[in-house]
């Protein structure tokens, strides 16, 4: 029995779990065993997750779980997105429990519900069942994710999301090969999202793997291609996970990243700096 969720459709047997340690085979059936299980909950400013242009200046109730459906030697919050049922740490949130917390804190400002710190593609099915519910309250539904989803399950999800960043963490197939994902997949995510909702892209810099002049120029002629509206937030990068003597992204590198990509964008953000 295979997942069909995302690129790597797992092979499932009774029991047991995907890669991404978020979903797994329970009485013949593939459902999600973190289904409300809430590891970290915060009303951050919009801007962190990060959204430049989708209402500037306000909060967003934000809610991760566990697991990831990637696996980056360099995972900027491997505590949770590399932790499965077992050491995650969570309390449970019914998806009603979750919208009214959202609308409760209406009168601070918040705007709605983001699903971010890991990813949400492995939490699809409570995802998809909160975000209904808080689109039917009136809120915003912001999705952070890596995009690596198929395109029947993304179809499916799009009509309860208003926003999304999506990460392209490298523009080759070697580079998504060395993070465990799937480049097509992931410019496949973008091309539809950004006919159906506000898409912002982040781009995490990792010195000698993705820090070339060639490869940014590709990735932002790529992204202007769909829309030169797009923003895109070039990101640096701190030692983490498996990559503790990884040295933090130059600030230079930086700011020629986002110097290229302004040849071609309209938006350019400089993040972590």
């Amino acid at each position: 029995m295979k997942c069909d969720i995302c690129p790597h459709q797992c092979d499932i047997p009774e029991g047991g779990t995907g890669l991404c340690r978020a979903r797994g085979r329970r009485d013949g059936e593939i459902k999600n065993i973190n289904y409300g299980e809430l590891t970290s909950l915060a009303l951050d400013p919009i801007e962190k997750k990060p959204l430049a242009r989708f209402h500037p200046g306000s909060v967003i109730l934000s809610a991760g779980s566990y697991g990831c459906n990637l696996s980056c030697p360099y995972c900027q919050n491997s505590v949770i997105s590399m932790a499965g049922p077992e050491n995650a740490g969570t309390r449970y949130f019914p998806p009603e429990e979750l919208v009214g917390l959202a609308e409760e804190r209406r009168d601070i400002g918040n705007i709605g519900i983001a699903f971010t710190y890991n990813e949400p593609v492995t939490w699809y099915d409570y995802v998809m069942d909160t975000a209904a519910l808080a689109r039917g309250k009136g809120l915003e539904t912001v999705l952070v994710t890596n995009g690596c989803i198929r395109r029947g399950p993304l179809e499916r999800l799009m009509p309860c999301i208003t926003a999304m960043n999506i990460d392209l963490k490298g523009f080759s197939r070697e580079y998504y090969d060395w993070v465990g994902g799937d480049l097509d997949a992931v410019k496949g995510a973008i091309e539809y999202a950004s006919m159906h909702c506000h898409v912002e892209i982040t781009t995490l810099i990792i010195p000698g793997r993705n820090d070339s002049d060639e490869m940014m120029e590709a990735e932002a002629a790529w992204i202007a291609g769909i829309d030169p509206g797009i923003p895109l937030h070039v990101t640096r990068a701190f030692p983490a996970h498996r990559m503790p003597d990884m040295p933090r992204t130059p600030l230079d590198t930086i700011d020629r990243m986002a110097e290229i990509a302004a040849g071609h964008l309209k938006y350019v953000y400089k993040g972590n700096c």
